[in-house]
């Protein structure tokens, strides 16, 4: 436990940035799945521009790298153009 008051203040943030962080990923990791699991075109396409908000947001605000994105939406595109 810290005892300075500026480190005891770092310790505060960095726990609601880590929920905020856990939050941010959970929801992208639910959206890239339900693109997975769509069984339809129209629903993997819609769930495909939820999942493509989600992880650019993610790339933003520094939760996952831009090129991990561009890998992601590039699968998660040839899985729908699949269903097609």
């Amino acid at each position: 436990m810290p005892n300075i008051r500026s480190a005891k203040k770092r310790m505060r943030q960095s726990q609601r940035q880590r929920i905020q962080n856990r939050t941010a990923r959970s929801a992208m990791r639910t959206a890239i799945k339900q693109v997975r699991t769509a069984t339809s075109h129209d629903e993997a396409a819609n769930a495909f521009r939820v999942a493509e908000r989600l992880l650019d947001r993610g790339a933003r605000k520094g939760l996952i790298a831009r090129n991990t994105v561009a890998r992601h939406k590039q699968r998660l595109a040839k899985v729908v153009a699949s269903m097609a």
